[in-house]
């Protein structure tokens, strides 16, 4: 029996590029029972109604790539010094969550951190707020990769964490097999260089294809995902070779990248904020010179590899790769969309797509990122028409729901 539905003014439920005005959705024990225009779905008896009607409801957001450290410095060393203050991180990151939630997001993918099962766990168990938090726990890094830390002696990395870099088919197995023992969501690989790693290129490719399918084939065997941190053209094409689910960053996508993506019906999640933030105001928050010098150098290619991919019909989810220092913090993740419509060209409504049910696709369940019978009734009700403005998404989010529970309303809403 339905304990609560929710009358709202236009309403999108993630499933395409539609919506209706005058809809109404039905929450039965925090899942949506019914939903449609008005005059097609009757208000159930003895239901609490939830006034949006002059409001604009649409799926709650979803953060594809975000990393919940509980960092507060954009500086390398300092994440090295703090990575014995683990309950400090912790405590910071519950205000991330807290953060996540109050702007919309109720629903983010943690693309390699420590203490992410522990947040997903805390969350899932009511002791925290924050969004469903899908974690894959530490990423994978070959030896030199991405993921290891370049300005420290090799002893001194794998003592920190020694099933983080990994090379050979077998350990990048047994790597594997240890995330899954742990109750990770997801796998992530780090299949090229980047950008805030010292001594690797993001043009590089790394792990083989023996390596990489090996971490591939031990996810999917128990139905999770895999995604692959991947900037050039020979990494990403590497990775979808062998299997990968979604592709992260995708700088230097060339044309045969695209076909690829494509072909393998896979997803991209573009994290353009990060890119322009580290562009813009990187060397303001102490990144490294190389880190500054690597930024200049993708910038301009990442916006043309998006537009490439975007104008060729590849399938985009939303995500920001945001980390928490005041650069690139949890809460602002909105401005991803911001950028889809300004610098690659998305409309509107595409946009919110991309962070609704597109993003639900990189998941390993179903029933998030969109509104239709089944699904979580996640949502959030906004003042004015995101289709019309996509800032909307930013500044004009008056509540938000999780699990058909109010989560969090602007100071301003007062019900």
């Amino acid at each position: 029996m339905a304990d609560r539905y929710v009358d709202c003014g236009t309403l999108y439920d993630g499933t395409g590029y539609g919506t209706i005005r005058d809809a109404r959705l039905v929450i039965e024990d925090g899942r949506v029972q019914e939903v449609g225009p008005v005059e097609d779905v009757p208000e159930p008896d003895d239901a609490e109604r939830i006034d949006h009607s002059g409001e604009f409801v649409l799926p709650g957001l979803i953060d594809a790539h975000i990393h919940m450290s509980g960092l507060r410095e954009m500086d390398p060393f300092t994440w090295l010094t703090e990575l014995e203050q683990e309950p400090l991180r912790v405590a910071r990151a519950t205000v991330d969550c807290r953060d996540l939630l109050d702007a919309g997001f109720t629903t983010v993918r943690d693309l390699s951190s420590k203490i992410g099962i522990g947040l997903r766990d805390a969350i899932a168990e009511g002791e925290i707020p924050g969004p469903r938090l899908y974690t894959s726990g530490l990423a994978f890094s070959q030896t030199g990769g991405h993921s290891d830390t370049h300005f420290i002696p090799h002893r001194w990395v794998t003592d920190q964490d020694p099933g983080s870099v990994v090379d050979g088919e077998t350990a990048c197995r047994k790597g594997a097999r240890k995330r899954i023992r742990e109750g990770v969501d997801v796998i992530k690989i780090m299949a090229t260089g980047g950008v805030l790693s010292e001594k690797d290129d993001p043009r590089h490719s790394h792990f083989t294809d023996a390596e990489i399918r090996a971490f591939v084939e031990e996810a999917h065997r128990v139905d999770i995902p895999v995604a692959a941190h991947a900037q050039g053209a020979a990494g990403i094409k590497d990775a979808l070779r062998n299997g990968v689910d979604t592709i992260e960053h995708g700088v230097y996508l060339d044309e045969e990248a695209i076909d690829m993506l494509l072909d393998h019906d896979a997803v991209l999640v573009p994290t353009l904020s990060i890119i322009t933030r580290l562009y813009e105001h990187g060397e303001d928050h102490g990144i490294p010179p190389w880190a500054v010098r690597k930024t200049a150098e993708t910038h301009d290619d990442h916006l043309t590899a998006i537009r490439a991919a975007y104008d060729a019909g590849v399938t985009i989810a939303a995500g920001t790769d945001f980390i928490g220092p005041e650069l690139v913090p949890h809460g602002e993740n909105a401005e991803e969309l911001e950028l889809y419509v300004e610098e690659i060209g998305m409309d509107p409504i595409e946009a919110i797509h991309a962070a609704t049910g597109v993003a639900g696709e990189t998941l390993p369940d179903d029933d998030v990122g969109t509104l239709t019978p089944g699904d979580h009734a996640d949502l959030l009700a906004v003042s004015a028409d995101p289709t019309a403005d996509i800032s909307a998404l930013r500044t004009d989010v008056d509540a938000v729901y999780k699990g058909g529970e109010l989560a969090s309303e602007s100071s301003e809403q007062g019900r």
